[in-house]
């Protein structure tokens, strides 16, 4: 899949030079040796010491804070037809995800691609779903897009040219196979209107969002970034994310009860991480051997 990296920085305030330094670096780690045409170093520094991944906190500060644009015009056509299969790997990108986000996968045929069965367990409610592919049951496990397709619309992906929405709209950064029910609910909703039941997740989930608008020169609203804000102050280290971990990577870890997990010093284990499961997670709130 291409990847687009047009990003706008804000100028930050003398406090925060040091820190707009080390985001720039930890950005060209993400995302190449080869600055992004949109992004200026106004720090007059050089960063040293680059970090494998930018904190997604520090990211945030270098996205702009505007108001929302009019929802005038907006389309769904606009991102390019609905899951499409821009990588053309024979498979449409609904079912690329299904096949990251769900264990023990089934396909209609012999061929690895159209999911007919698999388990979800979702990491915006804790909830392990059965998915079974019918007329009435696949609506069971939807695909998030992270970042709603209306709310980028409304915050810069008017500017962005036909193939860049595309590639956001398809891009598996910003997608997420999750509850139908939950998905709904979400609708075009942004971290101030709407986080994941899970709070566990909350601090990946925002995440998310601050890399993929850093990634597609998206900006947020002052509640929006307040939100995001109070969220990871929560987890000040939470990196941004360039991938997603399959769930077939993650289910490879395995506790069989949280004294395992505080043994291995992994507890507490939180919705959509290695060694997580709902089995463990007694109050069901994402965070699971948390006590």
């Amino acid at each position: 899949m291409s990847r687009y990296t047009s990003l706008t920085t804000s100028t930050p305030a003398p406090g925060t030079r040091w820190a707009a330094a080390v985001v720039l670096a930890a950005l060209l780690a993400l995302f190449g040796a080869t600055p992004p045409a949109a992004v200026a170093d106004t720090t007059g520094q050089t960063a040293t010491g680059q970090p494998a991944t930018a904190r997604a906190a520090d990211l945030l500060e270098t996205l702009p804070v505007k108001g929302r644009a009019p929802k005038t015009g907006y389309e769904r056509s606009l991102f390019g037809p609905s899951w499409a299969d821009v990588d053309q790997n024979g498979c449409d990108t609904r079912n690329d995800i299904l096949n990251r986000d769900l264990t023990d996968v089934t396909y209609v045929n012999s061929v690895p691609c159209t999911v007919k069965t698999g388990v979800l367990a979702d990491p915006y409610t804790g909830v392990v779903i059965n998915f079974v592919r019918g007329t009435s049951t696949s609506s069971a496990v939807q695909i998030d897009h992270v970042v709603a397709l209306s709310d980028a619309w409304q915050k810069g992906a008017q500017q962005l040219t036909t193939e860049q929405r595309k590639a956001f709209a398809n891009d598996p950064l910003n997608l997420q196979a999750t509850d139908g029910p939950t998905n709904q609910k979400k609708g075009d909703g942004d971290a101030a209107t709407w986080l994941p039941p899970a709070k566990g997740f909350r601090c990946e989930y925002v995440a998310r969002q601050v890399a993929v608008k850093a990634r597609y020169g998206l900006w947020v609203t002052q509640a929006e970034h307040d939100a995001i804000a109070g969220v990871l102050a929560a987890c000040p280290e939470q990196p941004a994310p360039e991938t997603v971990q399959p769930a077939s990577a993650a289910a490879t870890v395995y506790y069989a009860n949280c004294g395992e997990a505080v043994a291995a010093g992994a507890a507490p284990l939180y919705a959509g991480i290695p060694g997580y499961r709902s089995g463990l997670d007694g109050d069901g709130d994402g965070v699971a051997c948390e006590g």
